[in-house]
C-alpha cells in the first residue's frame, strides 16, 4: 500500500513535501516526489514496498516520459496485462511492476482502463501530451482518494488530512456531511467532512483538464443486482461448485506477494474459507493466521478463531487483551483518524493490525462476505417488518415502541433488547429509511431535536433513498444488500479496515471483492442467499467441502465493544459544552446532547451509537481548528 497526493496551479514544492510526509504511515519504505519544470504540477508518494521491491519506485514513468502515475493499490491481474501490453507492442522497464502496468495500459486504452483491471487501486496518471490528469478509484472505493477544486487550484490525496495541507484548500466543517455522519455513522462519497472537499466515489474516473482547471467525473462500474434468468436443476452444487472455484483463485491471486503475508482468522465462515484456501495453496504451516481475543466472555470469540487454525493447520497467533486496558488507545486512534467514522470496532481492527504487522506486510480478510451473501441479522426481520408494516396501525406502533422503552437497558453484545428496540425505530418510518435508521446513531426525529435549523431529510438520506429507488429487483432482499454492498460496505466497512491496516502500514487484501467472484455472486437470486431462515445459505452450501460444519453454521458474532457501559459508568467520558458557538459543532444543540447522555447513563434510554459517534467527533483533529 501507498499514499499518493499532488496538485496543479498554486502551491511550492514545500507544500507537496509537507502533504507527501503526512502520508509517511501509508507508506514507511520510500519517498518520491516530483514537479514538472515547464507547467505548476506537483506529484508525491509514500511507498509500503510489495511488488517488485527493486523496481517499483513512484512517480513512475512511461519510457518516452509522456506519462507519469501515483498509485496506491495492487492490481491482481497485472502479469496477465502486462502479456497482452507486449504483445501489443509495449516494452517495459521494471520485471514485474503493477505500477508500470498502468502506465502502459493507459497509453494503450486510455479512460477504458480501470473496466479491466482486477484489483484495489486509486492512481492518478499525469499526461504531459495532454495536459490533463487522469485520476480512477477502484469499483468498491478500497482505497481512498480525496480531491478539491479551489482557487484554479486542483489538489489531491490519499487522506483528508494531507489534502487540506495544501494552503489553497480551507478546512470548513459541512453541516450537510454532518447530518449525513450522525444519519449513517460515515460520511459517503461524495460528500467529506470540509466543505469543497470530495471523495471520488468508488468505481469512477476523473478527466481533470489542467488548463482551464476543471474535472470531468464518469462512472464506469456499480454494483447492481442482476438475478440469473435460469435456475439449475441442483443450484445448491453447480452454483458451490464455482463459489469455491472463482473463491480460491481469488485467493491464489492474492498471496501474490514479495514480502510476508498471512491471514485474518476470526473463526468465522469468510475468514476460515480465506485461510483454508490460503493453506491449500501454500501448505498450512506456511500460512500464518492472526486473531485477538478479549477477557470478557460476551464480547470474546478467540476460542473459534483457534478451532479453526487447528482444523486448516496454519500457524496462528493470537493476543488476549482487555477491554479497560485497549480503551485507553482509544484517543490516540481518534487523532490519527483523517475523518470521523462511527464503527466502533475501529479499535479492535486496529489492534489486530498491531498485532499482525509484527510479523507480515499484507494481510488478507474476509470483507465482502457478509454483504454479497446476505450476512447479516436484519435479514432476518425483512419478511416479519413487512407484514408488520401492513398490519399494525401507527398508534399500536407508537404504544409498542413505548413499551419497549420501559424495558431495561443491557449493554451486552448485540442483545436481544438492543435488536428489538432497534428494529422498532425504524419502522417508525418510510421503507427506504429502514436499513439506515436500523444501523444509524440518530433517527430524524433525534436529529431534528439535536440539530439546529431546518433538516431536509430527503437530502440527508439521499444516498439511501437512492439505492431503494434504483435497485432493478423490488423484494425486500434485494433492496437491502444493494444498501449492504453500495453504502455499508463501501463507506464504512472498507474505510474502517484501510484506516486501521494503514495506521500500522500493513496492506488489508479481500479476495471476496475479488470482480470475477463479484460478478458471479450479485446474479444468483436473493432467494438462495437467505433461504429457509438461514443467512449466507448458499456460501454456505458451497463450503461444507472445506470447513467443518462447526465453523460453517456457527452464529455470526463479529468485533464488539463494550461503549454502552463505557458511557453509562463514566468511564469513557463525553465533554459537552454549555455553548458550541465558535465551534466547528456550533450547529448542535448541546442541551440535546447533554438530555441523551443523562438517559443513557441513568439506563433508560440506549444511545451508545450516538454518543460513540459524538465522542469520536469531538476528539479528533478535525476539531482543534475554529470553524468558519
Amino acid at each position: 500500500m501507498c499514499g499518493i497526493c499532488g496538485f496543479s496551479g498554486e502551491g511550492t514544492i514545500e507544500d507537496l513535501e509537507a502533504m507527501t510526509e503526512l502520508l509517511t504511515h501509508r507508506g514507511p519504505d520510500a519517498k518520491g516526489i516530483w514537479q514538472d519544470p515547464d507547467v505548476p504540477v506537483y506529484l508525491g508518494h509514500r511507498r509500503l514496498s510489495i511488488i517488485d521491491i527493486d523496481g517499483g519506485s513512484q512517480p513512475m514513468w512511461s519510457r518516452d516520459g509522456r506519462l507519469c502515475v501515483v498509485f496506491n493499490g495492487e492490481i491482481y491481474n497485472h502479469r496477465e496485462l502486462r502479456e497482452d501490453l507486449e504483445t501489443r507492442g509495449h516494452r517495459f522497464e521494471t520485471d514485474h511492476s503493477d505500477t508500470e502496468v498502468l502506465l502502459y495500459g493507459y497509453r494503450e486504452w486510455g479512460p477504458e482502463l480501470p473496466g479491466r483491471l482486477n484489483g484495489m487501486w486509486a492512481f492518478a496518471i499525469y499526461d504531459r501530451a495532454r495536459n490533463l490528469l487522469f485520476l480512477s478509484r477502484d469499483r468498491f472505493g478500497k482505497k481512498p482518494l480525496f480531491y478539491a477544486f479551489r482557487n484554479r487550484t486542483f489538489v489531491f490525496a490519499s487522506e483528508l488530512h494531507a489534502i487540506v495541507r495544501h494552503p489553497s484548500i480551507e478546512s470548513s466543517v459541512s453541516r450537510k456531511s454532518l447530518l449525513k455522519y450522525f444519519a449513517y455513522g460515515f460520511i459517503p462519497a461524495p460528500c467529506s467532512l470540509y466543505r469543497g472537499v470530495y471523495k471520488l466515489p468508488g468505481g469512477h474516473n476523473m478527466t481533470v483538464d489542467l488548463a482551464r482547471q476543471k474535472g470531468f467525473i464518469k462512472k464506469y462500474w456499480e454494483y447492481i443486482i442482476e438475478p440469473f434468468e435460469e435456475i439449475p436443476k441442483n443450484p445448491e452444487a453447480i452454483w458451490g461448485e464455482r463459489i469455491r472455484e472463482l473463491l480460491r483463485r481469488a485467493v491464489k491471486r492474492r498471496l501474490v506477494s514479495d514480502v510476508p503475508l498471512g491471514v485474518f482468522l476470526s473463526g468465522g465462515i469468510d475468514s476460515s474459507a480465506i485461510a483454508a484456501f490460503a493453506a491449500s495453496e501454500l501448505g498450512g504451516e506456511k500460512v500464518h493466521t492472526f486473531s485477538i481475543g478479549f477477557l470478557e466472555k460476551s464480547f470474546d470469540e478467540s476460542r473459534y478463531a483457534r478451532f479453526a487454525s487447528h482444523h486448516i493447520g496454519t500457524r496462528h497467533h493470537q493476543e488476549m487483551l482487555s477491554m479497560d486496558h485497549t480503551r485507553e488507545l482509544l484517543p490516540e486512534i481518534a487523532c490519527r483518524l483523517d475523518e470521523p467514522m462511527g464503527d466502533a470496532s475501529l479499535l479492535p481492527t486496529y489492534l489486530l493490525s498491531r498485532m499482525t504487522r509484527k510479523t507480515v506486510t499484507v494481510a488478507l480478510g474476509g470483507d465482502g462476505g457478509d454483504e454479497l451473501f446476505a450476512g447479516y441479522d436484519p435479514f432476518h426481520a425483512l419478511r416479519l417488518a413487512e407484514y408488520y408494516r401492513l398490519l399494525i396501525p401507527k398508534p399500536v406502533h407508537r404504544a409498542l415502541r413505548m413499551a419497549m422503552s420501559l424495558f431495561p437497558v443491557s449493554h451486552r453484545n448485540i442483545s436481544l433488547e438492543f435488536k428489538l428496540k432497534r428494529t422498532l425505530k425504524g419502522l417508525s418510518y418510510a421503507m427506504p429509511f429502514w436499513n439506515p435508521v436500523w444501523l444509524g446513531p440518530l433517527e430524524p426525529a433525534e436529529m431534528r431535536s439535536l440539530f439546529y435549523g431546518k433538516i431536509d431529510m430527503e437530502e440527508v438520506y439521499s444516498e439511501a433513498i437512492e439505492c431503494w429507488e434504483t435497485c432493478g429487483n423490488q423484494n425486500l432482499l434485494d433492496r437491502t444488500m444493494q444498501f449492504y454492498t453500495r453504502m455499508y460496505l463501501q463507506e464504512n466497512i472498507l474505510v474502517k479496515t484501510d484506516r486501521a491496516g494503514m495506521m500500522n502500514s500493513l496492506e488489508i487484501r479481500a479476495p471476496f471483492l475479488d470482480i470475477e467472484l463479484v460478478d458471479f455472486v450479485r446474479r444468483i437470486p436473493s432467494r438462495y442467499k437467505y433461504r429457509h431462515g438461514q443467512t449466507k445459505y448458499t456460501l454456505k452450501r458451497a463450503l461444507e467441502p472445506v470447513l467443518p460444519k462447526q465453523i460453517v453454521y456457527r452464529k455470526k458474532k463479529g468485533f464488539g465493544l463494550p461503549t454502552g457501559r463505557w458511557f453509562q459508568n463514566g468511564a469513557l467520558p463525553v465533554s459537552v459544552h454549555e455553548s458550541h458557538s465558535n465551534e466547528r459543532m456550533a450547529v448542535m444543540n448541546p442541551k440535546g446532547v447533554r438530555t441523551l447522555l443523562s438517559a443513557h447513563r441513568k439506563r433508560k434510554e440506549d444511545h451508545r451509537l450516538f454518543l460513540w459517534n459524538y465522542w469520536l467527533l469531538r476528539e479528533g483533529k478535525w476539531m482543534r481548528e475554529t470553524a468558519s
